[in-house]
């Protein structure tokens, strides 16, 4: 059976690495013309996939991306900043508001310039975090700029229709986004936060691409949020 993503034009904003780039790689498995967009990538193609720089956080930028891909029919938004975990009263908010603006203004930026050339039946996929419903102390930066996608998903799907606007939600993911970390400090990371899952381990970025796809294959699921996350809302 032919993929419904077989000759369609996906643009994945946040695809150099993690999850954007497992979304761009399974897209692509299935037919489609992959264009990842971010920050450090330059103009070229390569193993297929065609790669544009964006600065999300610029508006410019952003109508340059859309203006040189043209009609597409897909937008997957995973673009994030690294937020540090901290409590209110040690946040400086001016860093905080600069986070705002790479996840939760930077996909309003891109969802309004990308309206005239997104396919009217085409699909939106935002991200959030399971933080966004699972409360824990110095994460209200995340917990907050992920419950308003959430929601913003849900609004958008209806102000947007008949294109589809869904967000997906991973839980923890063995992604570069840990790097930061020692090896043996990550593992044993890993160790105890999958230890804590019904599953029994954290995720890896292919599964969370599953989620992507299918919110991008599956035309009557609108206004949805995916938890991939190993049973960690339980």
């Amino acid at each position: 059976m032919t993929s419904s993503l077989n000759g369609k034009t996906v643009i994945v904003i946040g695809g150099s690495s993690g999850i954007g780039a497992a979304v761009a790689k399974a897209a692509a498995a299935r037919g489609a013309q992959v264009v990842l967009a971010g920050r450090r990538l330059v103009s070229g193609v390569e193993n297929g996939l065609r790669s544009e720089p964006v600065d999300v956080t610029d508006a410019a930028s952003l109508q340059r991306l859309f203006e040189t891909v043209g009609r597409f029919d897909h937008l997957v938004y995973t673009s994030g900043p690294n937020v540090r975990a901290k409590p209110l009263v040690e946040t400086d908010l001016n860093e905080a508001q600069e986070n705002f603006n790479v996840k939760l203004w930077g996909s309003l930026r891109a969802i309004q310039l990308a309206l005239p050339y997104l396919d009217e039946h085409g699909s939106i996929s935002l991200t959030s975090g399971q933080l966004g419903r699972k409360l824990a102390p110095g994460q209200f930066i995340k917990t907050s700029i992920n419950a308003a996608t959430e929601a913003l998903g849900k609004q958008l799907a209806k102000e947007l229709a008949p294109r589809r606007v869904n967000v997906i939600s991973p839980g923890v993911i063995d992604t570069p986004a840990y790097a930061g970390l020692a090896q043996e400090q990550r593992l044993a990371m890993f160790a105890k936060a999958g230890g804590a899952l019904p599953v029994g381990r954290v995720g890896q970025a292919h599964e969370v691409a599953a989620g992507y796809v299918l919110a991008m294959e599956n035309g009557f699921m609108s206004g949805a949020v995916i938890d991939i996350d190993g049973g960690g809302l339980l």
